[in-house]
């Protein structure tokens, strides 16, 4: 067993170890790079077959008790998130192939991918919060060469301030963890979550979860601490782009959920309360910021924000049907942003533009391109039968049941504002009068658009199969909401 709740970290790791040795042979690049994603994917994929059939697996390494040792943990929730993230980086390296250039593929492109995905597994993985952070620390240090890769001015302008923040963020997250241990005496967050239920939840431990709110809401980007994510991540090119939408926002939303849920569950009229609120709050600016701007990036961007925003909405209302369409909706999230923003990069090399007012009339030239555009629109917004409706419908229902009425109002309302955002990208760039484009060869294009149009249909086939996917979900949310089961399972394993 600690093979294979290990293989996911370990597996990219030494992938991108070995690719350090080679950085100018492209071909090798890629097919050690597809070799090591194949068997991510698989294994991840078993170990999620495995948590699903025989509980949450816990191995704690150097063959110490728990809570002494470093501790990894595997519930239906991680185990599914690690999959998703090996999913949409194994799509994302097929389409860097057509679109990232060789320039940037032979300085390090895809060691530094691989080593961000290590990180990822791994914060989604650890039982143990120092650990989170060193993770946390594993995935941005790799971002840091992705978004400037290529070394363009506007890159390093945006790189500064990128870097700054999650300096600032790291920070503050070390001083947290350290009054957190100098309360609690321990980092293991099974026995964190069982020392705090047994001293009660005092003013010190509410001020170091309303801290971790806010380090791990700076890295997930809730308000007012989004100002860094647009123009950050407009910056790198699209296949970067992809990944860090689609997972690193997410890494600090995941954060959120475990934090809140497992080790601040006792004093919910003030933690939960203000998430509630801070929730809200993302949804309109995110809202504001979709409707505001005519580039095709920015605008799904934003779209990133109000989905923070829904998620952890859902999380606030700490009942089973807010849990349940938090995760869900997380899930639906990675992949439908990873397939919008690929979809944007294909669009992006026909015309040559992100901005909408310089395109029109692809409906006619690319009629499979503006039908997949619509479905990953509609699956956005949310539309039945597609991934975005069933876990709304969850936290909607669970805001219902805890009396916050305006709070599920909003975020029904929100589902239009994004249905107008991305509808509009449809209506400018599709309809209408075609217009000149710099125009792409077949080659570039299929080696863009089938990768792309794969994840769209992944997240078709997770809105049509929701039966199949929920003893999943509901497993994940039920743990979240009894974190007994996760305490149990870390501590006498």
């Amino acid at each position: 067993m600690i093979n294979l709740l290990l293989f996911p970290v370990l597996i990219p790791f030494l992938t991108a170890m070995i690719l350090m040795f080679f950085p100018k042979r492209v071909s090798a690049q890629r097919t050690v790079t597809v070799v090591g994603m194949m068997a991510s994917v698989i294994s991840s994929a078993i170990l999620l077959y495995t948590v699903m059939r025989d509980g949450v697996q816990a191995v704690t390494l150097g063959s110490w008790p728990a809570p002494f040792g470093i501790t990894m943990v595997s519930d239906p929730l991680s185990a599914g998130l690690v999959l998703t993230s090996n999913l949409i980086t194994l799509a994302i390296v097929f389409y860097s192939f057509r679109s990232i250039g060789e320039g940037r593929e032979k300085h390090f492109y895809y060691p530094a991918m691989m080593f961000m995905l290590t990180g990822v597994n791994g914060a989604f993985t650890t039982g143990d919060i120092f650990n989170l952070f060193v993770f946390f620390e594993v995935l941005l240090m790799a971002s840091y060469v992705l978004i400037v890769l290529g070394g363009e001015k506007r890159q390093l302008r945006e790189s500064i301030k990128y870097i700054l923040v999650n300096i600032v963020s790291s920070a503050f997250f070390v001083t947290t963890v350290a009054m957190l241990y100098s309360v609690t005496g321990t980092l293991n967050m099974a026995d964190i979550a069982a020392k705090i239920t047994e001293i009660g939840q005092s003013g010190i431990l509410t001020v170091i979860a309303v801290m971790l709110i806010l380090v791990f809401g700076l890295k997930g980007a809730i308000f007012p601490l989004y100002f860094w994510l647009p123009s950050s991540y407009a910056a790198p090119p699209v296949p970067v782009l992809a990944l860090f939408g689609a997972l690193l926002t997410k890494v600090g939303v995941y954060a959120i959920m475990r934090t809140v849920t497992l080790l601040f569950p006792h004093d919910p009229g003030f933690t939960h309360e203000m998430l509630m609120i801070l929730a809200i709050l993302t949804v309109v600016a995110g809202c504001i910021g979709a409707l505001a701007y005519f580039d095709l990036k920015q605008i799904v961007i934003y779209n990133i924000i109000i989905a923070v925003g829904v998620i952890l909405f859902g999380v606030a209302q700490m009942n089973m049907a807010g849990l349940e369409g938090a995760v869900f909706y997380l899930i639906h999230d990675m992949f439908i942003k990873a397939g919008l923003f690929m979809l944007i990069g294909v669009i992006i090399a026909i015309t040559g533009t992100s901005n909408l007012r310089e395109m029109g009339g692809l409906m006619k030239t690319y009629p499979a391109l503006a039908w997949t555009w619509l479905i990953a629109a509609f699956g956005l917004a949310g539309i039945p039968p597609l991934s975005g409706f069933f876990g709304k419908l969850l936290i909607v229902q669970g805001a219902f049941e805890a009396d916050n009425l305006w709070g599920g109002i909003i975020i029904l309302a929100s589902s239009l504002i994004v249905l107008l955002s991305v509808i509009r990208i449809f209506i400018h760039a599709f309809w209408g009068e075609p217009k000149p484009v710099k125009g792409t060869s077949k080659q570039i294009y299929r080696g863009l658009f089938v990768p792309a149009a794969l994840i769209t249909a992944l997240t078709v086939f997770y809105g049509v199969g929701t039966e199949w996917l929920r003893p999943v979900m509901f497993d994940a949310a039920e743990i979240l909401h009894q974190p007994s089961i996760y305490i149990d399972a870390v501590l006498k394993e």
